[in-house]
């Protein structure tokens, strides 16, 4: 870093002192672009201006065309069945379906959310940063988008499929109050429950061991460990949900404490 300084009162002295020395390359110095890039701007910038414009003008027609889905004003003495949380909520009221309360409700978001906050810290792969890479990125990229359809094919489900008293209606069925939704007659026992959770988790921490080591060498033990927990957790929510629509079992796991 160069900085000037006065000179003296009579005209001798150094114009210039040198205050610390940086190494490296200097922020002034531009990288030449090679073929294979693009500038941000204007190419990028613009592009995703009239992307932006395109969106809202659709918004703009639907908004003309279709009325809003407004109902008549709330009772509060008359609870409306079935009743719905809003659509970005009815993923989240779906999994009460299948989960205790404290669990759907509670832990599950907590846990989305705390595995979206550890991303940075135990992905160590770099490649693919600032700009859109499937092949560099495609265990990282697959996990993400497999989450993202769940997430969204709950909300479908609860928006689409269910009717009053939450029961399972296919669109082309009429909603009837009658119709009840079908009761879960069994549990696990506490023994198979055991089993197969000590299972799923054992192979599910042992099999990219044996058949992944590159990726465990990168993350190392801690992080594989976080990866891996957050993983299968993510994977028992659709092997819970598939177990209680094709054969009816509400619990796998049953304790004093909780139920899974």
């Amino acid at each position: 870093m160069i900085t000037k300084i006065p000179e003296d009162k009579s005209g001798a002295g150094r114009p210039y002192r040198v205050l610390a020395l940086v190494r490296g390359e200097t922020l002034s110095k531009v990288r030449d672009i090679t073929e294979e890039e693009v500038p941000v701007w204007p190419e990028l910038l613009k592009r995703e201006f009239l992307m932006a414009l395109t969106v809202i003008a659709l918004l703009l027609a639907a908004s003309i065309v279709f009325n809003a889905p407004l109902e008549e004003l709330a009772n509060p003495t008359e609870t409306p069945n079935p009743a719905k949380a809003p659509w970005y909520f009815a993923g989240l009221q779906e999994l009460l379906v299948y989960f205790d309360p404290w669990i759907g409700g509670v832990m599950i978001p907590s846990i989305i959310i705390f595995g979206l906050m550890a991303i940075p810290y135990i992905d160590p792969n770099r490649a693919g940063t600032g700009y859109y890479s499937f092949s560099e990125r495609k265990f990282a990229a697959s996990v993400f988008a497999f989450g993202l359809f769940l997430w969204f094919l709950l909300i479908s489900i609860g928006v689409i499929f269910r009717g009053p008293n939450w029961a399972w209606f296919w669109p082309w069925e009429t909603w009837t109050t009658e119709r009840v939704s079908s009761g879960v007659s069994r549990n696990l026992p506490a023994w198979a429950g055991l089993s197969g959770m000590l299972l799923y988790f054992s192979l599910g921490f042992a099999l990219p061991y044996i058949y992944w080591r590159k990726l465990i060498r990168s993350l190392g033990p801690v992080r594989y460990a976080i990866t891996m927990g957050l993983l299968l957790l993510m994977v028992l929510v659709p092997i819970k949900i598939l177990l209680r629509l094709l054969f009816d079992i509400k619990y796998i796991l049953v304790t004093p404490w909780f139920n899974i």
